[in-house]
């Protein structure tokens, strides 16, 4: 515990004040961030395109599925709640990173923090389990094509995609309540550009062995995930090749490399930040990792999902054209 015992010829009342002051910390400040006189606008910008371009993309894949019809079936009903999820796993931390790049006081609230704690880890613990569902789906539309239409209904993807979420929001909430409980008396800085558990945890005046068990939580949740996508693929890439005609090997590939590649770059960059145990990264290093499953994983999706898949480009040139006979229709 950080209280200290208060001397015997010390006043009532300034113990009192002492501590109230050494066990009151209201906001954290974030040490990650360049500071205004090493150019912290040249990173605003570049970070401001991505984040728009994040959003942009997410809503118009989310849309096209939406509205084309074509696309009603259990993949791109998984890639349509991705790209939702996406949307609000980036706004949780970026717009406070940009908002901190532009003060000069780089903090953020205690309330703040655990929010922001709260959503970018329930929202990437629901991208991840969606993510296993996804190649689970892929794994019976591959492997047991004549029962996908059986296994895989609607209502089975339906209850999917929401078990999905509701588990993520649900299996960080008692960890939020229990950090929200602990003492805070300083240090108050976060040697990180957002809220993370374990940076913070680290600050709690306090036993922070639990900071192991929260190491330990992550890397078993992170290669369970893996495990079971992997194994799904491993499978998946066996049936495939045993298909006679390359053009049927081609065409089984195709409907997998997009998720694929979603799932290497997000559980790479993951594992990266939350399978390390207690080594530490130089600052830099560890602020680039940060990035990476935070800013560039999601800059990617987009453009995988929709650049690389023929009929989510209809799709979404299909409600551009819309677009213009609304616009025209209300001109």
């Amino acid at each position: 515990m950080c209280w200290t015992m208060p001397s015997p010829f010390t006043g009532s009342s300034t113990r009192n004040m002492e501590s109230r002051n050494q066990s009151t910390v209201t906001e954290f400040i974030f040490t990650g961030f360049p500071q205004l006189q090493d150019g912290s606008l040249l990173y605003f910008f570049p970070l401001l395109f991505i984040y728009t371009f994040i959003i942009i993309g997410n809503l118009l894949i989310f849309s096209a599925v939406r509205l084309d019809t074509h696309l009603h079936n259990p993949m791109y009903n998984f890639i349509s709640i991705f790209s939702f999820l996406e949307i609000w796993y980036t706004t949780a931390t970026i717009p406070k990173m940009l908002s901190n790049l532009i003060s000069e006081k780089k903090a953020i609230s205690m309330t703040g923090c655990l929010l922001q704690m709260y959503f970018f880890h329930s929202l990437g613990n629901s991208e991840g389990i969606l993510l296993t569902t996804m190649a689970i789906d892929r794994y019976v539309a591959i492997c047991n094509p004549l029962r996908y239409q059986m296994i895989m209904t609607p209502r089975l993807c339906a209850q999917l995609s929401a078990g999905s979420c509701i588990f993520g929001f649900l299996i960080l909430l008692p960890e939020i309540v229990m950090i929200s409980t602990l003492p805070f008396c300083g240090p108050n800085q976060i040697h990180q550009i957002f809220c993370d558990l374990v940076p913070v945890l680290s600050l709690a005046c306090t036993d922070t062995s639990m900071i192991l068990i929260e190491d330990v939580i992550h890397a078993v949740t992170i290669i369970i995930t893996f495990l079971i996508i992997a194994m799904s693929y491993v499978r998946i890439v066996t049936v495939i090749l045993r298909i006679p005609s390359s053009e049927g090997r081609q065409k089984a590939f195709s409907t997998c490399a997009g998720h694929l590649m979603v799932f290497l770059i997000f559980f790479g960059s993951v594992s990266l930040m939350y399978l390390r145990f207690s080594d530490t990264y130089p600052p830099v290093l560890d602020t680039a990792i940060a990035l990476m499953f935070t800013v560039l994983a999601p800059f990617f999706n987009p453009i995988i999902y929709s650049l690389r898949n023929k009929d989510m480009n209809n799709a979404i040139k299909k409600l551009f054209c819309l677009q213009k006979v609304l616009n025209k229709s209300g001109g």
